[in-house]
């Protein structure tokens, strides 16, 4: 055990052409989590209104132009449960009037609120720990299914009332459930620490799934930080326990190759990362080191075009120092930030 350690929370906004600080929200916290600071969650911007979710729970809805606090709640205390030993990490998902969250305790691991008021409008599911998985929603069998991830197992719940379609067991290792699932035609993907990693295949009558392949010491991939991404009938992702960057078959789980060219570029190492965005024919990667890198990905191999370093990484990771912030792409430009600063990058043609 140990003390608490105290903190503040902030909210910033920032102007995007010229980094000038608009607004910011300021919050103290006092943590009772892994390490003392936060949030560690996206902030979510819907219909001019941003919601950002604290570490130890305090989420809140904020005029986007003003910063103005439109409504709060501790979720901690509102919910009676604790944070997760890593905080509260799943970024809310809004689905039209909806703002989902993963919130934990009895009856209470996924709730929905009116994104406008922060009245609760449904809570479902119990587990040992509402894990870190983000909440999305897909459709199979002809619904809509809000997919929840938590410690225990994968869900397929109905996004309008909580009610649960499905359940499969699914549980990583100390209870970090973090990447988001991902779907391909009728296949479901989730990924996690601890050799966890399956494909099910959603039925085609009624919600449901049935396991088609659960990942080995010699197949699959494994991943953490970063969120796996499936093109054609390829997942490609970064392996948790050696940094690999690897393609795997969709349908079988094998293995068609890897590299730590993108991540570590040399040797293995744990949680080794690179986040993925797919456009075009083209990817982006921005690994842990700081570059962003392009590159083609295909069954047969890694193809890099290029990388530049563009920010350097502060955190400590491991006996290394590493940056584990996804960026954000908007405006032919890539916005990429560690825990001292925030850089803008363009990506237009010259």
């Amino acid at each position: 055990t140990r003390d608490k350690l105290s903190g503040t929370e902030r909210l910033v906004c920032l102007d995007a052409t010229s980094g000038k600080e608009l607004w910011k929200i300021e919050t103290p916290v006092d943590y009772n989590i892994s390490y003392a600071c936060g949030p560690r969650v996206t902030p979510t911007v819907a219909a001019g209104k941003v919601y950002s979710l604290g570490a130890e729970g305090d989420l809140l809805c904020a005029q986007a132009s003003t910063g103005e606090i439109v409504w709060r709640k501790a979720l901690k205390t509102e919910y009676k449960t604790e944070a997760p030993w890593w905080g509260f990490c799943g970024h809310p998902l809004i689905d039209g009037q909806k703002l989902i969250c993963l919130v934990g305790g009895e009856g209470s691991i996924a709730v929905a609120f009116d994104k406008d008021t922060g009245e609760e409008l449904w809570r479902s599911l119990s587990a040992s720990d509402p894990g870190y998985c983000p909440p999305s929603i897909i459709e199979a069998a002809g619904k809509r299914q809000l997919i929840i991830w938590h410690a225990d197992s994968l869900n397929g719940l109905d996004p309008e009332t909580g009610a649960v379609y499905w359940s499969h067991p699914l549980a990583p290792a100390y209870k970090m459930s973090i990447t988001i699932p991902q779907k391909s035609g009728d296949y479901l993907f989730a990924s996690g620490i601890g050799k966890i990693g399956a494909v099910v295949k959603l039925a085609a009558d009624k919600p449901g799934v049935s396991q088609v392949w659960k990942g080995t010491p010699t197949t699959g991939v494994y991943c953490a930080n970063s969120t796996p991404l499936i093109d054609g009938d390829v997942i490609y992702g970064c392996d948790c326990d050696t940094g690999h960057l690897r393609a795997v078959d969709l349908k079988t789980g094998k293995r068609l190759w890897e590299s730590l060219k993108p991540t570590t570029n040399s040797r293995p190492a744990g949680h080794a990362t690179a986040f993925l965005v797919r456009n075009g024919d083209r990817w982006v990667l921005f690994n842990e080191s700081g570059e962003l890198i392009f590159a083609k990905l295909s069954a047969q191999g890694y193809e890099e075009i290029s990388r530049a370093k563009v920010i350097e990484p502060t955190g400590e990771v491991f006996g290394r120092t590493a940056v584990w912030s996804h960026p954000a792409f908007a405006n032919k430009c890539a916005f990429v930030r560690n825990d001292k600063e925030i850089v803008c990058v363009s990506l237009a043609q010259e």
